[in-house]
């Protein structure tokens, strides 16, 4: 009998092991999604050239750490200075070189940086879009902070607008993942309705996830998607129409995330695959099987299969991230795409802007094909343009 009880207390102590690592992991949120669509993914055999639309987000805080105005300055200038000769050498199959889309803090708002990053704007090195740290917010402060950043980014020549109308759009990384009041104590945000007011506001799409590991990670993976707000409970993120070839738009917001999965080549203690969630950190750089694994999920607008949307993200203001994403680790990340994912035959490789990512899915929405790099200013446009 004792051999029993002890069995027991052992299996029960594994489950409850077995439930933190999935909790740790967020694997509860997203992993019913990832499963269900895995079999979609490996029969995808999209008929070349595969055309690989690449972009590079990057949460950019030069206040991190509150940080004092020559600290701040000194981050901005480390991007001045070494991003030109980092990506000199690098060009896609549209001659144009990688572009580094910033999405600056509104709530550490300090317009000098604005201006410094011009030079590598103009070089189209550099995009910037809004991002926003908020806690226990109002719609209205919402909204009138954002009013107020877009005015502040637009007069130095940042953001987009359609062809047609002056307004200001804008692409929008909720700070600390918690787009749609999605954290469950209820902090860094505090607005169920909130991809309704960024539609309001002027936002095209959203571009945070993945978040996971963290619980504000949405529930639909690798696939782009429209959401709908719900003023009524958090979370309205979490699923959403697919973007599809000849569908049209729904809901509130387009979210286009990066890809989320399991690493089965690398296991923690040998046996757990570790999680990959497209982040690019000192502690987890760019390697080609990262590269590899992120296209294996095959982030598509279904009826369109041979356009690839890959997207990572980082926090690039950091000093040991700055250091990898300007030294050797990014030369290895953009070689690795241009030996590999950009041969003209197999391969077409496309360094794309957040703004033109979306513009290119509108196109596969719209049903056009060819060459995605004919679409890059389909619907949106540089404000200065």
């Amino acid at each position: 009998m004792w051999l029993l009880a002890v069995l027991i207390i052992l299996v029960l102590a594994l489950c409850v092991l077995l439930w933190r690592i999935i909790v740790s992991r967020a694997l509860h949120l997203w992993a019913p999604d990832y499963l269900r669509t895995a079999s979609r993914r490996r029969r995808l055999r999209p008929s070349p050239p595969v055309h690989v639309m690449f972009c590079l987000v990057d949460h950019f805080e030069p206040c991190v750490g509150l940080a004092d105005e020559p600290t701040q300055s000194a981050r901005v200038q480390a991007y001045l200075d070494r991003l030109p000769l980092v990506l000199k050498d690098f060009r896609d199959a549209d001659g144009l070189p990688p572009v580094h889309t910033m999405f600056y803090p509104i709530d550490e708002l300090h317009p000098q940086h604005l201006h410094a990053l011009r030079p590598l704007a103009d070089a189209r090195l550099v995009d910037l879009e809004i991002h926003l740290h908020h806690d226990h917010d109002t719609p209205e402060n919402f909204l009138a902070t954002l009013d107020r950043a877009k005015s502040v980014f637009a007069s130095s020549g940042y953001l987009c607008r359609t062809r047609t109308d002056p307004a200001v759009r804008f692409a929008f990384i909720h700070g600390n993942w918690a787009l749609a009041n999605s954290r469950p104590d209820g902090r860094w945000c505090g607005l169920n309705d909130e991809l309704r007011l960024l539609e309001h506001a002027g936002c095209y799409a959203d571009f945070t996830f993945p978040s996971a590991p963290s619980s504000t990670q949405s529930r639909t993976v690798n696939r782009i998607y429209y959401a709908a707000s719900n003023p009524d409970r958090p979370r309205s993120a979490d699923f959403g129409l697919e973007v599809v070839l000849g569908g049209a738009p729904s809901g509130n917001l387009m979210i286009i995330p990066g890809p989320l999965c399991l690493n089965w080549r690398r296991r923690k203690f040998g046996l757990l695959p570790r999680l990959e969630n497209a982040a690019l950190s000192a502690a987890n750089p760019p390697t080609p099987e990262r590269i590899d694994l992120w296209l294996r999920q095959h982030i598509h607008v279904p009826g369109r299969p041979e356009w690839i949307f890959l997207k990572l993200h980082t926090h690039g203001a950091h000093e040991d991230n700055a250091q990898m994403l300007l030294g050797s680790h990014r030369h290895i990340l953009h070689e690795t795409l241009q030996t590999r994912y950009n041969d003209g035959r197999r391969f077409v490789l496309h360094y794309v802007s957040a703004r033109e990512m979306y513009n290119i899915v509108k196109a596969a929405e719209a049903g056009l094909d060819g060459s995605p790099n004919d679409f890059r200013d389909f619907l949106l446009v540089p404000m200065n343009r």
